[in-house]
């Protein structure tokens, strides 16, 4: 699987914990524990996450950094995702490879699968919220890429249809 590197500013990657912030989640209980320590209010909206090289998943609060979240390492994966209650089980009802500090391209699904599959968790089989970011060639932009329309936004230049190799 490809391995994201961090692209954000560098002030964040400086200041991201060793070790990472982000709660390790492998399995149901995990996620019950820790849904259970977060107020309402933060329950209602999607957390940070990443999946770590090892293939598990880890949270954090939705205004954490997802540098944060992974301890400045590399991720196979990175996002928001979303909870809702089944019954007495919670499931991933949202999930998206948003995180503008990882960049991960839409193909990053399948370690998100794994990770929730390895977990237990339910989830909705891809991402709810599909994101494509590109690098521009020309003032190195990091753009996300909306309505098919493959252009900086800052400098105007074409990008690059396909995934940046980096």
């Amino acid at each position: 699987m490809r391995r994201y590197s961090y692209v954000g500013p560098a002030d964040l990657l400086a200041a991201a914990p060793p070790g990472g912030a982000g709660r390790r989640v492998g399995s149901v209980g995990d996620l019950a524990a820790w849904l259970a320590s977060r107020d309402a209010d933060e329950r209602a909206e999607p957390f940070t996450f990443v999946i770590d090289l090892d293939g598990t998943l880890r949270l954090a609060p939705r205004r954490s950094e997802h540098v944060a979240c992974a301890g400045g390492a590399p991720v196979l994966s990175a996002g928001e995702m979303a909870f809702s209650r089944d019954g007495d089980r919670w499931t991933v009802s949202e999930v998206s490879n948003h995180s503008t500090g990882y960049c991960p391209d839409p193909a990053s699904w399948p370690a998100v699968g794994a990770a929730l599959d390895a977990a237990g968790l339910p989830h909705p089989g891809r991402f709810t919220g599909p994101v494509v970011f590109r690098h521009c060639p020309r003032c190195g932009e990091r753009n996300l890429v909306k309505e098919h329309d493959y252009v900086c936004a800052l400098c105007g230049a074409d990008l690059r249809r396909t995934p940046d190799a980096t």
